[in-house]
């Protein structure tokens, strides 16, 4: 896809140039560039806020499954005849409110996630193979398609951002009392497994959301590694989150630039620069204990 793409680009006008300012604004004489960015910059914000919690929680492996689990539910939609994503949503906020509910506990049920997990991507592959035609709708979730979004999937991730950022704003205090300390919390009077299902929902919305660009194989990439990489630069949690989405958002405008220079996957720049964000940031935090 990003071949084509460039091929396109390079082949009409406006023409690209050596000059970066000059070829970035070029890229905006077309939609389905205008789009990539737009929808490249809602999915990060959201999965930089987002992640920031999941991480705070130690609940990486749980948002991990709810990616997988969505695919089994867009692979049965597409047996039903329907849109992928609405089989998607539903299995990943069903999942979402099931693993919240489980609150602190979650975090030793890896292997009782693990196991859901192994059944649900069977369930997706049977979904597949019960599927007379061809399947891509389906199938491109696993890897995403950011140049391939459109005005309604672009109004649809504008909707969901919207819920997830205001969920986060109301919510800020409580989760993040309930993350750190949910003993102490809920001797407080504070709902801590209301909260611990709220943030899942969240989760499993954005989780849904960030599948569309890079994939259910890659969206760790978003809703993980750049809040991970935050935390080992700074301990101040509003500074964390505005640092992780800063990554978020790098990872993935860059990844898009450097595949129109490059034929290779959009998502694995995303996740190339991603990473490179958290090594570095592991560096920074082992120079500064020695």
């Amino acid at each position: 896809m990003a071949e084509h793409i460039f091929a396109t680009i390079t082949n009409t006008s406006p023409q690209l140039s050596w000059n970066l300012f000059d070829d970035i604004a070029a890229l905006f004489h077309y939609d389905f560039m205008v789009h990539a960015f737009e929808a490249g910059t809602i999915v990060a914000v959201v999965a930089g806020a987002i992640g920031y919690f999941v991480v705070l929680r130690s609940s990486s492996f749980a948002a991990h499954a709810l990616s997988h689990i969505g695919f089994a539910g867009a692979t049965g939609a597409v047996v039903l005849a329907i849109n992928p994503i609405f089989g998607l949503l539903a299995f990943t906020l069903g999942s979402g409110v099931a693993i919240g509910a489980l609150g602190n506990r979650v975090r030793g049920r890896d292997v009782t996630i693990g196991i859901v997990l192994a059944w649900t991507l069977g369930l997706g592959v049977l979904f597949l193979s019960l599927y007379q035609g061809y399947a891509t709708a389906a199938t491109n979730l696993l890897f995403g398609s950011i140049v391939g979004v459109d005005d309604a999937q672009l109004r649809n991730l504008a909707i969901v951002a919207v819920i997830v950022l205001v969920a986060l704003a109301v919510l800020y205090r409580p989760l993040y009392f309930a993350a750190i300390d949910p003993e102490v919390a809920a001797a407080r009077g504070v709902p801590v497994r209301a909260l611990s299902v709220a943030i899942f929902l969240l989760v499993a919305l954005t989780t849904a959301e960030a599948i569309q660009v890079v994939g259910v194989l890659l969206v760790l990439t978003l809703v993980i590694t750049p809040a991970a990489a935050a935390q080992r630069l700074t301990v101040r949690p509003g500074l964390t989150v505005l640092l992780s989405i800063g990554i978020a958002l790098v990872s993935t405008e860059g990844g898009i630039l450097l595949s129109l220079a490059k034929s290779w996957p959009t998502s694995f720049f995303i996740s190339a620069i991603s990473f490179a964000f958290y090594v570095a940031a592991r560096l920074r935090s082992i120079l500064a204990r020695s």
